[in-house]
């Protein structure tokens, strides 16, 4: 027979656990339950503000109206010439096209060097000095804070129409967001690469390039490729402010009703993006290892 006393101490621990479980589900459930309330508050809130009812999505399909006047006759006899017909500002619109893949990949440039010298001292885990943090970490606030057809606007004001505007709008919105990106990085890293460099004599410095640096560049690099790709598709918006880029030539084609020439110009924007992502893609991977990938 067993011991009086142990069973009754096992039965203690059971009944311990039992209420302490339960105090645990309990817990939980006011958790999802204050956590559904918040959202369909919000919800609530967010479709009062934005106006969302029923009634506009009964009235979506009109969209395709627009479209509809977009897209151009194409015979099958007569194809080659419609197809002429179509893109028979090509040129002009490939050359805006490429203009606008340089202003992506200048600002991406600039974007990243000074995001990868603010997310050093952004990171919490590297900056003990709490001033120099919060300084780091409200430059890159600002920069991402407003959008980049804000910044475009008041850039094209100083320094008048053109690409120059469009890399500087683009860059600095890219230092904000690539920055915080790479601070999280720094501050998800084994520390222990860092003591070791700590306790030999190292600085700050020694630190950064010998025990952070080498564990985060794979990462650096992949956000880089995807802000690259985000780019892009910024440089189309900004020339709607005149910044440069194709995205001047679409908001007068808009302007103008030249209802072929939006989807044509928007067709090579979209090929454009592709072909971008399968390159980022491939480099993305050369870059981190294929074993990775496995």
């Amino acid at each position: 027979m067993g011991n009086p006393q142990n069973n009754t101490d096992i039965k203690s621990k059971i009944k311990t656990f039992e209420t302490s479980l339960n105090r645990e589900i309990q817990e939980k459930s006011r958790k999802t339950v204050l956590g559904i309330i918040i959202f369909l508050t919000l919800f609530i809130l967010s479709s009062i503000i934005g106006r969302f009812n029923i009634s506009n999505l009964i009235e979506f399909p009109n969209i395709f109206n627009y479209i509809k006047k977009t897209l151009p006759v194409l015979r099958l006899q007569f194809l080659g010439y419609d197809l002429g017909v179509w893109y028979s500002s090509r040129n002009l619109y490939l050359r805006e096209m490429f203009d606008t893949i340089l202003i992506a990949y200048a600002a991406t440039l600039l974007g990243t060097f000074f995001a990868f010298l603010l997310c050093f001292p952004a990171s919490k885990n590297l900056m003990k000095n709490w001033w120099l943090y919060i300084i780091a970490r409200r430059l890159l606030d600002f920069s991402r804070g407003v959008p980049e057809l804000i910044y475009a606007m008041l850039f094209v004001v100083s320094f008048g129409i053109g690409p120059l505007p469009g890399v500087i709008a683009i860059a600095v919105h890219s230092v904000g967001s690539l920055g915080k990106l790479f601070s999280e990085v720094n501050e998800n890293i084994d520390n222990e690469a860092i003591e070791g460099i700590r306790s030999t004599g190292g600085n700050w410095f020694q630190i950064i390039r010998y025990a952070v640096v080498p564990q985060v560049l794979p990462n650096y690099f992949s956000y880089a490729l995807l802000r690259l790709e985000i780019n892009i598709r910024a440089s189309t918006i900004i020339g709607f402010v005149g910044a440069g880029g194709i995205g001047q030539q679409l908001i007068l084609a808009v302007r103008q009703f030249r209802y072929q020439d939006v989807s044509a110009i928007c067709l090579i924007i979209i090929a454009c993006v592709m072909i971008m992502d399968f390159f980022c893609e491939k480099i993305r991977h050369n870059i981190i290892g294929r074993e990775n990938l496995r």
